[in-house]
């Protein structure tokens, strides 16, 4: 398989001694919230075992805690009775029928734990987290050793290939490792030998107890990014007491959850942080996983061709296509649906104890109950609207067979991603617009663009069934003066790029209203310029702070003065992703802008916009007002058809256009096709 021309380094095998892994992929580690569902461990083995059918040469499991205190939530999920073997050998009996391994992360959370009962090395609360931790005593912290060498034991005895132990982004083993938490001054705390100890201890007694052909992962925080990480040379040291220890393979971890640097959303520069996987590399001798915003195998080949790497550690660009490595193998890179870092359906859900799935394929941890089974009658259909409801309805019912033909007045397909993705960090979205456009190829859609069908035409063209993906129309404001010069809608900046002052009223804060924002304060995208992007946070590459972090970061003077504005009283931005929403917080606020909710719109005139806020009136005076104040279904071709007996099935923004939502969108096309 290494012969692979487009991809030799990343389809190689890799020899661990014991056992070769098939190529140089590991899926990581994510918790899905299917661990903790009633039936969730036989949808876990159909998710799991997709990923395996797909080629994956490794993949680590969401973590699992080794004891009761230790799990994430209250009903979080744990190995730790022999019981519970029975759970996972669903799991990896399904993977097994492929020749991929898979091992289970075990994740002790320590005081990220979401209950009263948590744990840490010493009783410092985290700023995440309501609940303060008890300090371990030392009879606990060698109860919490046993714990995870027990559970080793049974994710031995269930099947597994090994485990990732989880030292990294914060959790408990990172929580010893920083004097951020761990302020003891017994043989657990101290110097970095006494902070990494529990570490070391953890993997030997994993060692010890699932004996030398078994793997074990060791998750490492090389960059805590955070004020009380760890220095470079700590670092080092505890890498090489990993390696010495027992560990197979050391992944890099990437900053603490409680860090204020983005590592993983969209605007993050694709394989920002190898750098330090590939200055490690110089410090051992065994195989190091890369890791963070990867998701192209040319990127992949990349890293792994100039030596920064081993693996390539991939998670959520296995949501997004379960055959992301079966394509790549097959020279078809141009048909993978990409991640784009987006959060929103996966890391977003967990966070809200949702089942986590994937903006772009509404059908990962769903395999079991969304499926496209071959239709029995095919049909002829008319979708209007290539936007992102209408291209995922279509591709899904052409997959089941039917007849599709697509119509758009526009010129392009991509509806509102065409505005999304010229926001500065917003890039990805080009890479689902390339995806639509392949599959239209593929699956021999019919593409009409720049023909806007009339109700007449339709129901004259002989079409079986009728879908309305015809989105939204930016909604009208009754402000006095609303149609001054002055004022413009978000689709005259973005789409036909009309000319901006450098004083800007930004009129509703919403996910559009933000990306307005982005757009005029960014005059570059950083997002393709890794070194500045990294400056621009904070990240220090040459290591001299601890956790990784600048002393101090340049302030960049803002390019426009901008007010963004809001009439709810509420935060501004409150409604944004939970995981991304204080990224664009930040970057806004980084540049100036004003953020004022509870704002009272009384007029536009010569001077600017008249505003009210606390029954206190004030004029901005600004040279142009950009309305982001949110959008109505355009449902006129669906009431035409109706008015002429025609049905027609509403999809997208034209059924509900309460906020752009590419997710509820492509899911609910989805579901329509699947049963149409």
């Amino acid at each position: 398989m290494n012969n692979n021309a487009a991809f030799p380094h990343l389809l190689a095998p890799l020899d661990l001694g014991f056992t070769t892994l098939a190529n140089r992929v590991l899926m990581g580690s994510m918790h899905t919230g299917l661990e903790e569902e009633k039936g969730g461990f036989e949808k876990l083995a159909a998710f799991y075992q997709a990923r395996a059918k797909g080629g994956v040469g490794l993949i680590v499991t969401g973590g699992i805690s080794p004891n009761a205190r230790g799990r994430l939530t209250p009903f979080g999920s744990e190995l730790s009775k022999f019981w519970q073997v029975g759970k996972h050998k669903k799991i990896t009996e399904a993977v097994h029928q492929y020749p991929t391994k898979i091992c289970l992360q075990l994740l002790h959370a320590g005081r990220y734990a979401y209950h009263p009962f948590s744990v840490s090395a010493s009783k410092v609360k985290s700023p995440i987290n309501p609940f303060t931790p008890s300090a371990m005593s030392v009879r606990q912290i060698k109860n919490t050793i046993k714990d995870f060498a027990y559970s080793a034991k049974l994710a031995k005895r269930a099947g597994y290939d090994g485990v990732e132990i989880m030292g990294s982004e914060g959790y408990l083993i990172n929580q010893f490792s920083c004097v951020k938490v761990n302020k003891r001054t017994d043989e657990w705390g101290g110097s970095i030998e006494n902070r990494m100890r529990l570490a070391l201890e953890i993997i030997r007694a994993v060692r010890a107890s699932a004996g030398d052909d078994f793997i074990i992962i060791f998750r490492l925080s090389m960059l805590d990014l955070v004020e009380g990480g760890n220095s470079w040379q700590d670092v080092v040291t505890m890498a090489k007491g990993v390696e010495g220890a027992g560990a197979t393979l050391i992944n890099t971890g990437i900053g603490w959850h409680e860090a204020r640097v983005p590592t993983i959303s969209t605007s993050v520069p694709r394989a920002a942080f190898t750098w330090i996987t590939e200055r490690m590399k110089k410090e051992l001798s065994l195989p190091l996983v890369t890791t963070n915003r990867i998701n192209t195998p040319e990127v992949a080949e990349e890293i792994l061709s100039t030596g920064q790497a081993d693996m390539v550690s991939m998670a959520r660009p296995f949501l997004a296509d379960e055959n992301f490595v079966a394509k790549a193998a097959a020279n078809k890179s141009d048909e993978i649906n990409t991640c784009i870092g987006c959060n929103q359906a996966c890391l977003d859900h967990v966070f809200k104890q949702k089942r986590a799935s994937c903006l772009v394929n509404p059908v990962a941890c769903y395999e079991t109950e969304l499926t496209f089974a071959t239709a029995n009658t095919k049909k002829k259909i008319a979708v209007v609207g290539a936007g992102p409801a209408g291209l995922a309805f279509s591709v899904y019912a052409a997959q089941r067979g039917h007849k599709v033909e697509i119509f758009d007045r526009a010129s392009e397909i991509g509806g509102q991603f065409n505005y999304a993705k010229q926001i500065p960090g917003k890039e990805e979205f080009y890479e689902t617009l390339r995806y639509f456009n392949k599959q239209i190829s593929l699956l021999n859609i019919g593409l009409n663009l720049n023909q806007e069908q009339s109700a007449q035409q339709l129901a004259a063209a002989g079409f079986d069934e009728i879908v309305l993906a015809t989105g939204i129309v930016p909604r009208a404001l009754d402000i006095k003066g609303i149609e001054h010069e002055k004022v413009k809608s978000y689709i005259q900046v973005l789409r036909d790029k009309e000319p901006v002052g450098k004083r800007v009223a930004i009129i509703g804060a919403g996910g559009i209203g933000f990306d307005v924002a982005e757009y005029l304060v960014e005059e570059e995208s950083l997002t393709t310029q890794p070194e500045k992007w990294l400056q621009a946070w904070g990240v220090d590459k040459d290591y001299q702070e601890n956790g990784g972090l600048l002393a101090k970061t340049i302030e960049e003077k803002p390019v426009r003065d901008i007010y963004l504005l809001q009439r709810k009283t509420s935060k501004v931005g409150a409604g944004l992703g939970k995981t991304t929403g204080w990224i664009h917080r930040a970057t806004l606020q980084k540049n100036g802008v004003k953020m004022l909710p509870g704002v009272t719109y009384l007029e536009v005139n010569e001077q600017g916009l008249v505003i009210s806020i606390d029954g206190k009136q004030q004029t901005l005076a600004v040279d142009n007002i950009i309305v982001c104040a949110g959008q109505e279904s355009e449902r006129g071709l669906y009431l035409a058809l109706k008015a002429q007996g025609v049905e027609a099935h509403l999809i997208g923004g034209a059924n509900v256009a309460a906020e752009l939502d590419a997710k509820r969108a492509i899911r609910q096309a989805a579901e329509l096709a699947a049963k149409i």
